[in-house]
């Protein structure tokens, strides 16, 4: 799981998510989940930015989260 920045930039943009987007992080995780199954990072992160026109560096935060809440998962 690639991340471009820092843990600190990602926290922070993590948290702008819901102004910057008008979604809720829960929200965009529901979108990756129905949207196409692409298995690598980059193209979820693409895809994501180009369809819903949000910039890459949420895109890559969005995505990031969501592959970190998919592995707590599945070690529980």
């Amino acid at each position: 799981m690639r991340q471009h920045h820092s843990e600190e930039t990602h926290r922070q943009l993590v948290e702008r998510i819901p102004s910057a987007t008008g979604r809720r992080l829960e929200e965009w995780f529901g979108h990756i989940n129905d949207g196409p199954g692409m298995l690598r990072f980059e193209e979820r992160v693409n895809w994501l930015a180009d369809e819903y026109g949000i910039s890459h560096g949420y895109a890559t935060a969005i995505v990031h989260e969501h592959n970190l809440k998919r592995a707590q998962r599945a070690f529980l």
